[in-house]
Order: C-alpha cells, then sequence, then structure tokens
C-alpha cells in the first residue's frame, strides 16, 4: 500500500474516477455507499498505513492564523458581495434574514459534518501520501486544488469548479506552513459559511 504504482491507483480512483462517476446518473444509495466506503478506506489508511494520528496540536501559531485568514476573509467579503448584488440582488443575505433558524443550523452542520472530513480527504490524506512523490511544491499545491476542485464536479457549474480551486490552493497553501486539519478546517468553514450567509449557497448544495 505504500509504493508509487499503488499510490498512483489508488489517487486516480479517489481523487478522478470517483468524482467524475457521481456526475453520471445512477442511484443515489450506492452513490452513498461509495463516498462511506471511500471514507472509511482514507480513515484506515492514516491511521494503520500512515500511522497518523488524528489529534489538536498545541504548538499552533494562532495569532499568525487569525491575522493571514482575516486578511484573506476581508477580501472574500469584498468580492463575493460585490458579486451577488451584481447577479442576483434578491439572494443578497436572503436566508440569514428570512431564515435565520435554518442559516444558523446548516453553518453548525456543514462546519462539522462537511468541512472537517473533506479536509482529512484532501488535505490530511492528500499530502501524508502523495506529498513525498512530487517534489515540485508548487505543482504539487496546484494538483491539490485541481484534485478539490474535481470534488465538487458533480455541481455541474463551472463557478463552483474556479471557486474551489482558488478556495482549494488557499487551503493546500495553508496546510502546507502549518501541518494542521484543525487549522485548514476553520479556514474552510469560514470561508464556506460565509459563502452560504451572502447568499452564494445554492450552488454549493446550501439548502435555502
Amino acid at each position: 500500500m505504500k509504493t508509487t504504482i499503488y499510490k498512483g491507483i489508488e489517487f486516480f480512483l479517489i481523487f478522478v474516477l470517483v468524482p467524475l462517476s457521481f456526475t453520471i446518473s445512477y442511484s443515489t444509495l450506492i452513490k452513498i455507499i461509495i463516498g462511506v466506503l471511500g471514507f472509511s478506506y482514507i480513515v484506515y489508511v492514516l491511521l494503520n498505513v500512515e500511522k497518523k494520528k488524528i489529534e489538536i496540536a498545541t504548538n499552533l501559531n494562532w495569532k499568525r492564523f487569525w491575522k493571514e485568514t482575516f486578511l484573506k476573509f476581508a477580501i472574500i467579503i469584498v468580492f463575493t458581495t460585490l458579486f451577488v448584488w451584481i447577479t442576483d440582488t434578491e439572494l443578497l443575505f436572503n436566508v440569514l434574514i428570512n431564515k435565520p433558524k435554518l442559516w444558523m443550523a446548516i453553518l453548525i452542520i456543514y462546519s462539522i459534518l462537511s468541512v472537517y472530513p473533506q479536509e482529512l480527504i484532501y488535505r490530511t490524506f492528500f499530502f501524508q501520501r502523495y506529498q513525498s512523490l512530487i517534489k515540485n511544491e508548487k505543482f504539487f499545491l496546484i494538483l491539490n486544488a485541481v484534485a478539490f476542485s474535481l470534488g465538487h464536479i458533480f455541481f455541474n457549474n463551472l463557478l463552483v469548479l474556479v471557486l474551489t480551486f482558488l478556495g482549494g490552493l488557499l487551503f493546500a497553501s495553508t496546510f502546507k506552513r502549518t501541518n494542521s486539519t484543525l487549522l485548514v478546517s476553520i479556514e474552510h468553514a469560514i470561508y464556506g459559511c460565509w459563502l452560504f450567509t451572502v447568499g452564494m449557497g445554492n450552488m454549493l448544495g446550501f439548502p435555502s
């Protein structure tokens, strides 16, 4: 399970074939089973093959993290707010204003049940398994962002692919610097929750 050939096949199946297969119309139950089995495999490999401990580090540079995250977040706020205001003003903060309880519930569920598993897959597992195979760091970060974007191809939306690619670059850079699933999950949750809040949730599968 640690050979280059095995990892190459593993990469293709998990990060290319499975996402592409989800664009095909077939049983939702089967897709869920594939997703659960895939995630179970990833957790098994992390814990039993890579001997990776899933724990909260205590020596994190929180001050630098928050400073950099909020700087990026401020830029995201400006561009996304302008985008929604220009393209469809009625969507701007629509769920927050009209359905605050739903808004709060989705933020909590999304942050716990969606963001953290995604970061285990696309950052913790991806970096642990494939970083040693690719010596060019910039190419590796781009590859990670492409894989993250491809994981959202089932939305069938070009803007979603662009946003997730850019987000993938940000998250990969954060994980590369901090090696922390916790920090990159917090960053991911902040940006994702904001997109839902500002009115871009529909295209990303958030209920509204």
